[in-house]
């Protein structure tokens, strides 16, 4: 585990932090204002943010004397990528990655208007990409043949809000 996956999980082991995290991933706020909805004094609420910002979970925008932070959210996800299983398959030169797939978990495929799509892995039902050496790939699993040595990402498309839109239409 590497120093910056320490400091994470370090980071991550108070319920304090933790609470601070969600609540700016609510907006950006003053360290004041996160010591406020806590019930903590700004003291205390700015050694938290600093063990938060030494693990890279948070960004400080500086405006004159007024600091703002904000949850820094790819990092968030980084971190998670640690728990990700890997799992060595060797298979012939043209398998698709649907067959290297079939040989390490259980995979249900599903007809999704003119293309087929895994909608389960090992019963894990949602909708998954894949990168292939770090970029995402335009093929479906069933067209990715695999002609040499790779490393394949697979991920769960997690419905992670991004933005709510409250929108009102006026008559």
């Amino acid at each position: 585990m590497s120093q910056l996956d320490n400091k994470v999980f370090h980071a991550l082991g108070s319920d304090t932090r933790v609470r601070m995290l969600e609540l700016l991933d609510e907006g950006e706020k003053h360290i004041s204002e996160l010591a406020r909805l806590l019930g903590i004094s700004v003291p205390v609420a700015a050694k938290h943010v600093k063990i938060l910002e030494e693990a890279d979970l948070v960004e400080r925008k500086i405006f004159g004397k007024t600091h703002v932070l904000k949850p820094n959210r790819e990092n968030i996800y980084l971190a998670m990528n640690v728990f990700a299983p890997t799992k060595s398959i060797e298979v012939e030169k043209g398998t698709t990655l649907l067959d290297a797939l079939r040989g390490v978990a259980a995979i249900k495929v599903q007809k999704k208007g003119d293309r087929e799509v895994i909608v389960s892995t090992d019963g894990d039902e949602g909708l998954y990409v894949y990168e292939i050496n770090g970029e995402f790939s335009e093929k479906s699993v069933k067209n990715c043949v695999l002609d040499e040595d790779t490393t394949i990402e697979w991920k769960k498309l997690e419905p992670v809000t991004k933005i709510k839109l409250d929108i009102h239409v006026k008559e």
